[in-house]
């Protein structure tokens, strides 16, 4: 159980950053903006996890950063993004709840994705 969550807390940290990004450009989009909660989510969700896909590469998982790996981490988390944003449009969730679930689902779910499928250890 220790070795599925070796760089957990690394990940932790850097997710600590990325949702300080997160939530300021969600609000700034949302509110300012006026956009919708899906495309705010969406939009502040791309900075942020631009920042901290390259940092967890380096710092967490060792590993290099690689454009298909990058691709492949935004498609994925950005879906959870949209979907998150969009059952928020539908049932009409405060912004600070949207981006709090949305938070809470990446930090876990983003963490297995990376560890095993976007920054997995190929054996040779």
């Amino acid at each position: 159980m220790r070795r599925l969550w070796r760089g957990f807390s690394s990940y932790t940290i850097i997710g600590v950053a990325n949702t300080l990004i997160h939530w300021q450009l969600f609000f700034l989009l949302s509110v300012a903006a006026d956009l919708s909660q899906a495309l705010s989510n969406l939009a502040a969700f791309l900075v942020a996890a631009s920042f901290s896909f390259y940092m967890n590469a380096q710092f967490t998982f060792d590993a290099r950063a690689s454009t298909g790996s990058y691709l492949l981490f935004l498609g994925a988390m950005g879906a959870l993004s949209l979907g998150v944003g969009h059952v928020a449009d539908v049932w009409k969730f405060p912004g600070l709840l949207t981006v709090a679930l949305f938070s809470g689902l990446s930090l876990v779910l983003g963490f297995l994705f990376s560890k095993y499928v976007v920054f997995r250890e190929h054996e040779l």
